[in-house]
């Protein structure tokens, strides 16, 4: 049954949040890195592209530019190519080299800890804000909402919209601060576990008896 009231809703978005606890208690964040900076640089590699991917191309990547610096005064055309298999390489490298310049004169080489000064770094608009400031410092800037958070959010009721930016307001609404990071991670497990775009495996999911997606799967 649909939650009818106020107190009705939000004891189902508890509810979801418990069991999200018990399929996925260590959620975190999938991109390899050993940095701030190197999280910031894979999460504008991974846009269009699966962490499994940037995974892949970071190592090599890292190795060659080890620093921020190196990063800053790479050849855009070079920096493409060793990027070319995440997808839209060239606008990347820019942003990448474009984001090490920016950090490097106005942050002194340090990556700001506020949405406010991140979102001003090339390449960095909220979801990559969202991620580097919670995984990196655990900073609970908002939700991050990439294509899984988007499609199981809507699938779970918990917003209407189809906007990231929209969804992510509904969702810091309801969902309790201190689990806007945890909760960002386990929805995109749960996303590439069960609860895939086609064909979700609603017989295998804890959520199932909360879920009244249009979409659902029979048993």
């Amino acid at each position: 049954m649909r939650p009818k009231t106020a107190a009705e809703r939000s004891a189902r978005v508890q509810k979801i949040l418990a069991v999200l606890d018990q399929m996925y208690p260590s959620a975190t964040c999938a991109l390899h890195h050993s940095s701030p900076w190197e999280l910031l640089v894979a999460t504008i590699l991974s846009a269009q592209c699966t962490d499994k991917r940037v995974n892949e191309v970071t190592p090599g990547l890292f190795k060659k530019y080890p620093t921020i610096q190196d990063f800053a005064g790479a050849n855009q055309t070079e920096l493409a190519q060793d990027i070319r298999s995440t997808g839209f390489f060239n606008n990347k490298s820019k942003s990448v080299i474009g984001a090490a310049r920016k950090i490097l004169s106005d942050f002194r080489g340090e990556i700001p800890r506020t949405i406010e000064e991140l979102l001003t770094v090339p390449g960095a608009a909220r979801k990559t804000a969202n991620v580097v400031l919670g995984t990196a410092f655990g900073i609970a800037s908002g939700v991050v909402v990439d294509t899984h958070v988007q499609r199981i959010s809507r699938r779970l009721d918990l917003t209407k919209q189809t906007e990231p930016v929209k969804i992510e307001k509904d969702l810091m609404k309801i969902i309790p601060k201190e689990k806007w990071i945890l909760f960002s991670h386990q929805i995109i497990l749960h996303g590439r576990a069960l609860c895939v775009a086609r064909k979700p495996l609603c017989a295998e999911c804890g959520l199932n008896p909360l879920c009244y997606a249009k979409d659902k799967t029979a048993p």
